[in-house]
């Protein structure tokens, strides 16, 4: 009898299944069981992804999204599940103590890296013309409140630079410029007593993350506590900036949300001229100011790009994959695109054979799969490949997508994967990670 052959199934089948199987009504989850909720970003990212074969459903990903977004203009970086089973998550963050929440569902009293943007553009370029201006006329009035919100309430010093209230806002939780002015500023008496003590590993019970991930994978016991406290904070001054930067030493201007931010101005510019709109002088006038103050963040002597602090004005000089994000920024000069490029080859720093590690090898944060110190992230990856593009700097862009999908080819869609050698990591059909390696097969 002839043999029955199987079939070869792609990456990017296996990709629209973990796509599929996380879709909940209206939006994806980032991974079933760990994240049940909506995530700004994450939406974002997922959406993307679905443009380049569904661009409905990237629509309505991004639709689902914007039902949770404030009446102030800022839109949160979580839209929570209503169900009684989440009923307790809805109860930590209670959103509904700031007047501008919306009333009918819960969401998270901050916000994310501000993808929509490009996420709304992304799905255009899948439209013929009557459909995309459509399209961005209905996204144009959302896309302005956000953006006049974030240089409004963030950026009240009008620097140009937007400013974060917590490490969550940043996309990358617990990267090492944020770890470092947590531990400066925000360490109160009880939680140096528990770790004193070593009682932090009963926290680990009540943990939903280290339930589905190693512990070693996540957070440090201490370091979630921290954050959580500083949750607590932000949560009894009803999440109202005024009151959050009357007596606060822990904001940061970060380097990565801000370069995100620019890029999304330079869209938001795009949709505009697109629909034949006016985009309010105020909102401009901060957009110009943006590119300008991103060179507030580089450093001469290092010759790399770190967040400051909003206080002081001081670089945190603690090395990251932040200090790519400028080349996604688009608005740096050749020369610094240069040096950064630099970084990406040398093997000290970035030039693994899985980049881009989320932490550089040389760095004393490094953890291989140490969530946000040291790990690569396709979402990361997909950010400094499109920059690299935009700058000439092809075979970089070509390379690092090429990796990020051998390693979902060789492991399936995880969450983050080890730089040295492709060991995936975090959360299994992980949702972002899906949807770029579709957009990344496609780019490639």
């Amino acid at each position: 009898m002839d043999e029955i052959e199987t079939p070869v199934v792609s990456v990017e089948d296996v990709c629209r299944d973990v796509l599929e199987k996380n879709w909940r009504d209206g939006f994806t989850v980032p991974a079933d069981g760990l994240y049940p909720h909506q995530w700004l970003w994450d939406s974002c990212f997922i959406a993307i992804g679905l443009a380049k074969y569904d661009v409905q459903r990237a629509q309505t990903e991004i639709r689902s999204l914007l039902r949770g977004q404030w009446s102030n203009g800022m839109l949160p970086h979580m839209i929570f599940d209503d169900s009684d089973a989440h009923k307790r998550d809805r109860n930590i963050w209670q959103s509904w103590r700031n007047p501008h929440a919306p009333d009918r569902l819960s969401t998270s009293g901050m916000t994310q890296p501000p993808m929509l943007a490009e996420a709304v553009v992304r799905i255009g370029e899948k439209l013929d013309k009557v459909e995309r201006r459509g399209w961005y006329q209905d996204m144009f009035p959302a896309l302005v409140q956000y953006h006049s919100w974030l240089y409004r309430e963030r950026d009240p010093h009008d620097e140009g630079l937007a400013l974060l209230i917590h490490p969550w806002e940043s996309g990358l939780d617990n990267s090492p410029p944020w770890i470092d002015q947590l531990h400066m500023h925000s360490r109160p008496l009880w939680v140096t007593i528990v770790e004193k003590l070593r009682l932090d590993k009963v926290f680990l019970l009540f943990r939903r993350d280290t339930k589905h991930v190693p512990p070693g994978q996540r957070l440090s016991a201490i370091d979630s506590l921290l954050y959580f406290t500083v949750l607590q904070r932000l949560k009894r001054k009803d999440w109202d900036i005024e009151k959050i930067l009357s007596r606060s030493h822990f904001t940061l201007q970060d380097l990565t949300f801000n370069c995100v931010l620019i890029r999304a101005n330079s869209h938001l510019k795009d949709i505009a001229k697109f629909i034949g709109r006016e985009l309010p002088e105020d909102l401009q006038t901060s957009m110009e100011k943006a590119e300008e103050a991103l060179e507030l963040c580089w450093d001469g002597f290092y010759k790399q790009y770190y967040s400051r602090t909003f206080i002081t004005r001081k670089l945190v000089k603690e090395p990251s994959i932040a200090t790519l994000m400028p080349l996604y920024a688009g608005c740096i000069t050749k020369e610094r695109a240069e040096e950064l490029v630099k970084l990406l080859s040398s093997a000290q720093q970035f030039a693994g054979k899985y980049p881009v590690p989320s932490v550089p090898f040389s760095s004393e944060w490094y953890k291989e799969l140490g969530y946000w110190q040291g790990p690569t992230w396709i979402n990361t990856n997909w950010l400094i490949a499109d920059g690299l593009d935009r700058y000439g700097y092809e075979k970089e862009a070509e390379h690092i997508r090429a990796q990020s999908i051998k390693a979902v080819e060789e492991h399936g869609p995880y969450e983050y994967f080890s730089a040295q050698t492709g060991q995936p990591a975090g959360a299994k059909n992980f949702s972002w990670t899906a949807a770029l390696i579709i957009a990344m097969k496609q780019e490639n």
